[in-house]
C-alpha cells in the first residue's frame, strides 16, 4: 500500500510539474534576433513577457547568442546603462513594428567583458538603428569613447518565433495522466495475481 502511495504522489508531481513548467514557459515568447554593420554581426534569441504594453512594445527578460563570435552572458538590467555608456539607460523593449527598438534600446554583456547596445536614433537625419559598444578599460561617460569603443549604424532584426499551444499542454497534461494511472493498474494486477498464487 505504501509503494501504491509513493507511485500515486510521484505519478502526480511528475505531471503537475509538467503541466505548471510548460504553463509557466507559454507565457514568455521567444524571439530570434539579428543585427549587423561594418565589422559587426551579432545573433540570438530573446525571451520577453507575453503582453505588449500600451506602445506594443514587449519586455525582454532574458537573451543568449553571439556578437563578433564572443557569447552572450547576460542582459543590462532595465534603467541601467552598459558601462562606458553612461547616462544612457537601456528599458530592453522590443516590438513587432516597423520601429522595434526604442531610442533606449536594450544592453548585454559577452565573455570577454565587452559590453553592447542596439538602439533606434531618431535623432538622426534619417532614422535608423546604431549599435554602442565599449571594452576594457571601461571608462564611465559616453564622452570618453575610446579607441576600443564605437557607435556605429546597424541593421536589425527580429521575429517572434511560435510559442507552445494550449491545447498542446492539455496534451501533455492528459499523456501524464494516462501513464500514471496505466503504471497503477499495473502494479495493482500483479499484486492480485500474486495474491491469488499464495491461496
Amino acid at each position: 500500500m505504501k509503494n501504491l502511495a509513493l507511485l500515486s504522489a510521484t505519478a502526480l508531481a511528475t505531471t503537475s510539474g509538467l503541466f505548471f513548467g510548460t504553463m509557466q514557459d507559454a507565457s514568455a515568447l521567444s524571439w530570434d534576433w539579428n543585427y549587423s554593420g561594418t565589422g559587426i554581426a551579432a545573433s540570438g534569441t530573446l525571451t520577453t513577457n507575453d503582453t505588449p504594453n500600451d506602445f506594443g512594445f514587449y519586455q525582454i527578460l532574458g537573451i543568449s547568442g553571439t556578437r563578433n563570435g564572443e557569447t552572450i552572458t547576460g542582459l543590462q538590467p532595465v534603467g541601467t546603462p552598459i558601462p562606458g555608456n553612461e547616462p544612457f539607460n537601456v528599458d530592453n523593449l522590443i516590438s513587432l513594428g516597423n520601429q522595434q527598438l526604442t531610442g533606449d534600446g536594450f544592453g548585454y554583456s559577452t565573455s570577454e567583458g565587452n559590453y553592447s547596445s542596439p538602439f533606434f536614433a531618431s535623432f538622426l537625419p534619417t532614422p535608423s538603428y546604431l549599435e554602442v559598444f565599449s571594452a576594457p578599460p571601461l571608462i564611465p561617460g559616453f564622452e570618453n569613447l575610446g579607441a576600443e569603443d564605437s557607435e556605429l549604424p546597424i541593421s536589425f532584426s527580429a521575429t517572434l518565433v511560435s510559442v507552445p499551444e494550449p491545447t498542446s499542454i492539455l496534451s501533455l497534461l492528459a499523456l501524464g495522466t494516462l501513464s500514471a494511472t496505466s503504471a497503477l493498474k499495473r502494479k495493482q494486477s500483479s499484486k492480485s495475481r500474486f495474491a491469488t498464487l499464495l491461496y
